[in-house]
C-alpha cells in the first residue's frame, strides 16, 4: 500500500514495496549458463576434481579387460566390445556422485545462502552445477573410448554410433546426478553423501550386464539384472557403439532419464529452498 507522510509541511509519498518479479524461461537459461560457467571455472582452478574421471577409466579398463577377458570371452579382443561400454557407464555414473558431495560442501560454506538472496531463478544454482559436471562426463567418455581403441577396440557403429552412445551416457548421467543433488541437500555431511551414494551404485553397477553376461548368473540375480536400469543403459550403449543400432533399450534409457529429471529436479529445488 502507498503511505503518505507529512513532515515540515512537505508532502512525500513512500514508494510501494516491490513484489518479486517473475523469472522468464530465457532468464532461467541465462542464469543456469552463468552458474555452469562458475562450475567450469572451479574445475579449471581445481583440476584435481578430474582425478576420478581421468584415472578411473584407464585403471578399470586395463584391470577388468586383462582379468576377465580370457575367462569370459576367450581373449582380450573379443571382450573389448563387452567391457568398454560397461566401463563407460560405470565411470560416468559413478562420477555423478561428485555432484552431490560438492553441492553439500558449497552449502556448508554458505555459498548457496548468497545465491538465494540474488534475483535469479531458484533452479539455476543447482542446474548450473549439474550442467558444469557434464564437462567431467565428457572427459570420462572420451578417455574410455580412447583407451579402448588403443587396446584394439574397433566399434562397428562408426563415428556416429560412438557419438550417439557418448551423448546417451552423458544425458543419463545428468539425470542421475539430480538424485545425488537431492541427497546433497538432505544430508548434513559430504562424506555421508558419498558413502550412501556408493552403497546405492555398487549393487546397481556390478549386478548388471556391464562386466559379465547375465546368463552366467543365478536365476534370481538374472531377474534383477533384466530390470536393472544400468543394464538397459549398457545394452543401449553397446548397440549404438558396436552395431550403430538405435533399439528399444535406447528408448527406455531416455525415457527413464526424462522421468528422473521430471521428478527429482522440482523436488531438489523445493528441498534446497527450504533447507539451504
Amino acid at each position: 500500500m502507498t503511505t503518505t507522510l507529512e513532515r515540515s509541511g512537505v508532502r512525500s509519498t513512500q514508494v510501494p514495496a516491490l513484489t518479486p518479479r517473475r523469472i522468464s524461461l530465457e532468464q532461467t537459461v541465462r542464469h543456469t549458463l552463468t552458474m555452469a560457467y562458475r562450475g567450469v571455472l572451479k574445475i579449471k582452478h581445481n583440476p584435481e576434481q578430474l582425478f576420478d574421471v581421468v584415472i578411473q577409466p584407464v585403471i578399470f579398463t586395463f584391470m577388468f579387460t586383462y582379468i576377465f577377458g580370457g575367462a569370459i570371452s576367450g581373449d582380450v579382443q573379443s571382450y573389448l566390445p563387452v567391457i568398454i561400454p560397461g566401463i563407460l557407464v560405470q565411470t560416468v555414473i559413478t562420477g555423478s556422485i561428485v555432484t552431490g558431495t560438492q553441492l553439500r560442501e558449497d552449502m556448508d560454506k554458505g555459498v548457496f545462502d548468497r545465491f538465494k538472496s540474488l534475483p535469479i531463478a531458484r533452479i539455476s544454482p543447482l542446474s548450473g552445477a549439474l550442467l558444469a559436471d557434464m564437462v567431467r562426463y565428457g572427459i570420462a567418455t572420451t578417455i574410455t573410448f580412447v583407451v579402448g581403441i588403443a587396446m584394439g577396440y574397433r566399434p562397428d557403429g562408426g563415428v556416429i554410433g560412438v557419438l550417439c552412445a557418448a551423448l546417451l551416457v552423458i544425458v543419463c548421467a545428468f539425470s542421475i546426478s539430480w538424485i545425488f543433488a537431492l541427497m546433497g541437500v538432505l544430508m548434513s555431511k559430504a562424506s555421508s553423501v558419498q558413502g550412501t551414494s556408493m552403497l546405492v551404485l555398487f549393487p546397481l553397477t556390478f549386478m548388471s550386464n556391464a562386466f559379465v553376461p547375465a546368463d552366467t548368473m543365478p536365476g534370481w540375480m538374472q531377474a534383477f539384472v533384466k530390470v536393472n536400469p544400468v543394464s538397459h543403459l549398457v545394452t543401449a550403449v553397446r548397440e549404438l557403439a558396436n552395431e550403430g543400432h538405435f533399439g528399444i533399450h535406447v528408448v527406455w534409457s531416455l525415457l527413464g532419464a526424462a522421468i528422473i529429471v521430471a521428478i527429482m529436479a522440482p523436488l531438489t529445488v523445493r528441498t534446497y529452498m527450504r533447507k539451504a
